[in-house]
């Protein structure tokens, strides 16, 4: 584990643990709760449904899992829960770029409860410890337009919008923002 030294103005400890193939089961946990916890609110219960019974699976997030061009970190509090995770992809598993240069961010997750708390900071942190040690030009990601916290915390650390695509969630087409955060010039 990662040790973090979080902020003196929370009441926890927080780690970085590298997920494994062993922890798929959590995985599956955190990632329908911290989605549904997201965007229930503003999505059909039908739409909800599909799309965490077709994205998070035993078998497609073990697929994930070992994936050697992904890499995912839970956020653990306190040495046992966890509360948050993070999605990385390079090369050819990346959602749609595909650069060699590039590193995705395609999740970043944090349980409701510790929003404000920098575990989403850590986690992006994270993204770009692991972008520079692989010495990647820039940093991506997708955030859906409807989702400000996220757009604003992404443009506090440095990321800007170059694009937009389609996001689908059951059957609602969504527009993700693409935005980039360049390292190398």
């Amino acid at each position: 584990m990662d040790c973090i030294n979080s902020n003196n103005h929370n009441d926890f400890k927080l780690e970085l643990k590298r997920v494994t193939i062993n922890d798929v089961e959590q995985l599956l946990s955190i990632g329908r709760r911290t989605f549904f916890e997201s965007f229930s609110a503003v999505n059909t219960e039908d739409d909800m449904k599909q799309y965490l019974e077709t994205a998070f699976t035993i078998d497609k997030l073990t697929a994930e899992v070992n994936d050697t061009n992904s890499e995912f970190y839970f956020a653990v509090v306190d040495y046992a829960v966890v509360v948050g995770y993070l999605k990385l992809n390079y090369g050819q598993s990346q959602t749609e770029i595909k650069d060699n240069g590039a590193l995705e961010i395609e999740r970043i997750y944090v349980l409701k409860e510790y929003h404000g708390k920098s575990v989403g900071q850590v986690l992006c942190n994270k993204a770009l410890q692991v972008a520079k040690e692989r010495a990647s030009d820039y940093i991506w990601l997708g955030v859906w337009e409807r989702n400000p916290r996220a757009i604003s915390f992404y443009t506090k650390n440095g990321f800007v919008a170059f694009d937009k695509h389609i996001f689908t969630l059951g059957s609602d087409d969504q527009t993700d923002i693409l935005m980039k955060l360049q390292l190398n010039k």
